[in-house]
């Protein structure tokens, strides 16, 4: 998710196992903590555009990289906490603040690498978006309730409706999923392979995108909390397929390569953008849940099979598309 949101669960856990006089610094030590894997983001090559996605959210999520990590972060604060704490003590709200960094990326739709090095795959339960301002706003008013109150209790009780609100979540997405799969077989599709998450910033809008015979449906599907589903039919596309697409490029290329990097973090779900058939899009993710229009792709230049592919963001911030998003978010009516 975003620092602020690391943070603040890095510091509601530190604070959780401190004792009371220790609230504060604990707070301090855990925010440090819960921030310091992403520093993964600063691995960056002009040689090689894509090696900043490839290794942002790897090692420094994984599970096992935690006692790592987090005597990183010790080492980095012990010479400013000397004379308050223990080595020992900063070193157990460290990390605690780290421990769960990885873990809250991995139950959002943009996923981490947290088995990694026993597995080299991208988990993403899909629960909830890489920003949400609910979960960050009960992580906040517990955070600063715990400062104001030196309460470890105050703590614990925002981790625990931080939980709560990851289960409605996770309720959400069974029932998008569920709504999918009644959707395919309304249209006579067999689904292949399903993928469903949320929209930027709420458990509301959802993305779905099923595979069914060599293509990729999307539908954006809005579950309010106390009102009947709504699905908002959207594009299809079909999915890339090597030799069909670019039979003349050599496998041994470098773009080949990149061509695969990039299929392993889109998890696959990749085509040709019809508007621009030389850029490669990752299907997950888009401007608008119902259109294939990307967040991001590669230019497949394939007179230059032996360079790097081009890797480009396409994010539309314009006022035409956030009152759409807005009116898809609403329950409203699209032009």
């Amino acid at each position: 998710m975003d620092l602020l949101t690391q943070g603040l669960l890095g510091a509601s856990m530190a604070q959780s196992g401190a004792r009371h006089k220790e609230a504060r610094v604990a707070a301090g030590i855990g925010f440090f903590a819960g921030i310091i894997a992403d520093a993964d983001i600063l691995i960056q090559s002009e040689n090689d555009p894509l090696l900043n996605i490839e290794f942002h959210r790897h090692f420094t999520h994984s599970i096992f990289f935690v006692p790592f990590g987090a005597l990183i972060a010790a080492a980095l604060l012990w010479p400013f906490l000397r004379r308050r704490l223990s080595f020992a003590r900063i070193y157990l709200f460290a990390f605690l603040g780290y421990c769960l960094s990885g873990v809250l990326d991995a139950f959002t739709s943009y996923g981490t690498h947290l088995l990694w090095p026993l597995s080299d795959s991208r988990l993403a339960f899909n629960i909830i978006s890489v920003i949400d301002p609910v979960f960050t706003l009960i992580l906040l008013v517990a955070v600063v309730y715990a400062l104001r109150k030196y309460s470890s209790a105050a703590a614990r009780v925002g981790l625990l409706l931080a939980g709560v609100y990851l289960s409605f979540g996770w309720m959400q997405l069974q029932r998008a999923e569920g709504i999918t799969q009644t959707l395919a077989v309304e249209n006579g599709h067999t689904i292949e392979r399903l993928l469903v998450k949320p929209t930027l910033g709420n458990l509301i809008l959802w993305r779905s995108i099923y595979q069914s015979e060599g293509r990729l449906y999307v539908n954006a599907i809005r579950i309010g909390p106390f009102s009947n589903a709504r699905v908002y039919p959207g594009d299809s596309i079909a999915l890339f397929d090597l030799s069909r697409d670019i039979p003349d490029l050599p496998v041994s290329s470098i773009l080949a390569g990149d061509i695969a990097r990039f299929a392993h973090f889109s998890d696959g779900l990749i085509a040709l953008w019809p508007e621009r058939p030389e850029i490669l899009i990752d299907v997950r993710y888009s401007n608008l849940p119902t259109t294939l229009s990307p967040l991001w792709g590669i230019e497949i230049n394939t007179l230059q099979p032996d360079q790097h592919a081009h890797y480009s963001l396409f994010r539309d911030a314009s006022r035409e598309t956030r009152g759409k998003f807005i009116r898809l978010l609403m329950g409203g009516e699209l032009d």
